[in-house]
């Protein structure tokens, strides 16, 4: 009984690691070609060409692969160019909005000085008024 417990879980264990093996075995294919190899990814069909150098084989990718990668490294590279673009022109509308919004030195300053003038106006009224009353302005001296 012990030993039915122990054989069956190692049949499984080897039958797994066989099929993992074998699902990495079959995952790329080697052809022999005149220069060399060419090597094919069975899972997603692409292509490599492969060379033998110095007791090592170096693969490269097959000329439309590449075309196909280039195409879509320039689709993306438009496409960034696009938002950054996009980025750009936000920024400084919000920019130049905010600036718009903002007065300059030369207003500030020019509505101050309305400011300055109106308050000196409106004091004097309020002096007149309390010397008109005959307090000679004791009571605006006394609440300030």
């Amino acid at each position: 009984m012990r030993v039915q417990h122990i054989l069956i879980p190692a049949a499984l264990c080897s039958l797994v690691a066989a099929t993992a093996y074998s699902e990495e075995t079959d995952h790329y294919r080697l052809e022999k070609s005149a220069t060399g190899y060419v090597r094919m990814d069975t899972r997603t069909g692409a292509m490599s060409i492969c060379e033998e150098r110095s007791g090592q084989l170096v693969c490269k990718m097959a000329a439309d692969e590449r075309a196909a990668y280039q195409d879509e490294i320039d689709r993306l590279d438009g496409s960034v160019k696009a938002l950054d673009e996009r980025v750009a022109k936000l920024e400084n509308s919000l920019s130049a909005r905010l600036e718009s919004k903002l007065p300059s030195q030369e207003d500030f300053t020019k509505s101050l000085g309305y400011m300055q003038q109106f308050f000196r106006t409106f004091n004097d009224i309020v002096k007149d008024m309390n010397k008109d009353d005959g307090d000679g302005g004791s009571k605006l001296n006394q609440k300030t």
